[in-house]
């Protein structure tokens, strides 16, 4: 399903980037980092009463030939990117948004963990099999 996933941090640094082909890891970082400014532009609109605040789910951010990049923003500044394939047209919004909730839950569980260090990069097993999961690899 995804090539590639990421959660990108509050200081727009990225803490966890997986692909699927990691001979394209460069690639696809250098999507995801693209991606940021438009999530930014995203929820620094001005007007914020036109648009729901719980809203979590920012959409498609932009596609190219042959990805289509979706957006995610938690309420505390974590932006999650999902790079799906442009081929992959059964896909609907509602689908995507399932996926971000699978990998917003995994996140929380992981960044729950007693051990782990906020703002440092995430290690977690049990995140990285859902991760892998979400990508249809496992």
């Amino acid at each position: 399903m995804a090539v590639c996933i990421a959660v990108i941090g509050k200081d727009n640094s990225p803490k966890y980037i997986r692909c699927v082909n990691e001979t394209d890891e460069l690639k696809f970082h250098y999507k995801v980092h693209t991606s940021i400014d438009i999530i930014e532009e995203k929820l620094n609109v001005g007007n914020k009463i036109a648009n729901d605040v719980r809203e979590l789910f920012l959409g498609m951010l932009y596609s190219t030939e042959d990805y289509k990049i979706y957006g995610y923003a938690a309420n505390t500044k974590i932006k999650f990117v999902i790079v799906l394939q442009s081929s992959n047209v059964t896909l609907r919004d509602n689908e995507v948004r399932m996926i971000f909730r699978k990998l917003h839950a995994a996140y929380s569980n992981a960044v729950c963990n007693p051990f782990y260090i906020p703002g440092d990069q995430i290690d977690s097993k049990s995140f990285d099999s859902s991760v892998m999961s979400i990508m249809g690899i496992v």
